[in-house]
């Protein structure tokens, strides 16, 4: 069946399918697309095929405790860099990737594309967004850790970032996020 022959929602699925990639069909033309990363474990990606153009959401995190203005520079230089989709805010100031492409975009190859682009820009941007916005949580997290004995390996590429370690947190490495320092 060609594409202009089938609604376009019932081709996103078969797309999806051919990509082998795990999701839920949730409503008309509606797909939340499950995207496994390294450094941000997992990215939930919303495809919505509407009646003029399809849709991209994918949240990133929450809206960051502090150094707000280093934060939202750094998701605006790489929103100028990016395909298919840039960082944009929610009204709680939560942040979220975000697209809006033509119908004719559902294929194969753009699907391919544009969710490659999606787990992208979410798993390279993460640990160094969560520096900036979350430098102070992840600092007691460390020491709330170390305290009670618990595992410290999810927070190592956070090591600059430990209460005593007196580093630089932008000379942190990469590494796995944590489910409870992460904002997303």
């Amino acid at each position: 069946m060609a594409a202009s022959d089938a609604p376009p929602a019932d081709v996103l699925g078969a797309v999806l399918d051919d990509l082998g990639l795990s999701y839920e069909r949730e409503g008309p033309g509606a797909f939340l697309v499950r995207l496994e990363g390294e450094h941000k474990l997992v990215t939930m990606t919303w495809l919505v095929a509407g009646d003029h153009s399809l849709q991209v959401e994918a949240f990133f995190c929450r809206q960051p405790d502090e150094n707000h203005a280093s934060f939202y520079r750094f998701l605006l230089e790489r929103s100028a860099r990016m395909y298919g989709v840039h960082f944009a805010l929610d009204h709680a100031g939560d942040v979220y990737l975000t697209g809006r492409l033509p119908l004719e975009s559902i294929n194969e190859a753009e699907i391919d594309r544009l969710l490659g682009c999606v787990l992208s820009y979410s798993d390279e941007a993460f640990n160094e967004a969560l520096i900036l916005g979350f430098a102070s949580a992840i600092r007691r997290e460390w020491a709330w850790r170390e305290k009670r004995g618990e595992s410290l390996a999810n927070l190592r590429p956070f090591a600059a970032l430990r209460p005593d370690s007196g580093g630089n947190p932008a000379a942190s490495p990469g590494g796995q996020e944590n489910e409870k320092t992460s904002p997303a």
